[in-house]
């Protein structure tokens, strides 16, 4: 189960409810997605950031919560430092820190392309107007991949740009955990985008439904100090 638990935060966090309302004029939903498609992503190369981290297990009742300065170079080396802990040891070493270790180890050896929201990985179709400004679209992964999610973006009407995704992993990552839920916003800094909360709830037998939320805090965005 230790495993099971560490493994999913590990996921979320490299990839991470489906409830918003429909409506508004369906010709806002191809443009969108044209743009989006058609759209240059702005590269994230380098950042510095405070990223705040909780998780809960309601059935055992443990919680924990960890803040830790992250870096990432422009070689693509993840990098952390734990500054503040609290609560359930369980979930700070075993989920909470096991995510920023594997996170880097995954830098180290894993291409991030696999994971990201492109048409090489994802099909992706119009979809509907979610609310004022904003549509959703529908993403279905091209694979069975933990990395991949299957479900919507929300992207801008008029400029196409994504501000969340919803959805559930597109494969279970291990036989303990029996469906895994992510939504991940964003927004930009500097004229980057930045992912800038997690969350996710997790379906483990045993352990019952479990949730962690993660926040960033930008101090510097491709070499650029964040104000």
């Amino acid at each position: 189960m230790r495993r099971s638990i560490a493994l999913v935060a590990v996921l979320l966090c490299c990839t991470s409810w489906l409830g918003a309302s429909p409506g508004g004029a369906a010709g806002e939903v191809e443009p969108a997605l044209e743009r989006f498609l058609s759209r240059p992503d702005e590269p994230l190369k380098e950042y510095r950031a405070v990223r705040h981290m909780e998780a809960t297990n309601p059935r055992f009742n443990l919680q924990g919560t960890l803040d830790a300065e992250t870096t990432l170079t422009p070689d693509g080396r993840f990098s952390y430092t734990v500054i503040n802990e609290q609560g359930s040891e369980y979930i700070r070493q075993h989920v909470l820190r096991s995510l920023l270790e594997n996170e880097e180890r995954l830098f180290a050896t894993t291409d991030p392309a696999r994971a990201a929201l492109t048409a090489t990985n994802y099909d992706l179709n119009g979809g509907e107007v979610a609310e004022p400004g904003v549509v959703r679209l529908f993403a279905k992964p091209k694979r069975r991949d933990v990395s991949l999610i299957d479900g919507f973006l929300f992207v801008t009407t008029d400029e196409a740009d994504l501000v969340r995704v919803e959805g559930r992993l597109a494969r279970n990552p291990s036989f303990w955990t029996t469906r895994v839920d992510v939504v991940r916003r964003y927004d930009r800094i500097g004229g980057i985008r930045v992912p800038v909360r997690l969350d996710t709830k997790a379906q483990i037998r045993v352990a019952g439904p479990s949730t962690m939320t993660v926040t960033y805090d930008y101090q510097m965005v491709n070499g650029v100090a964040v104000p």
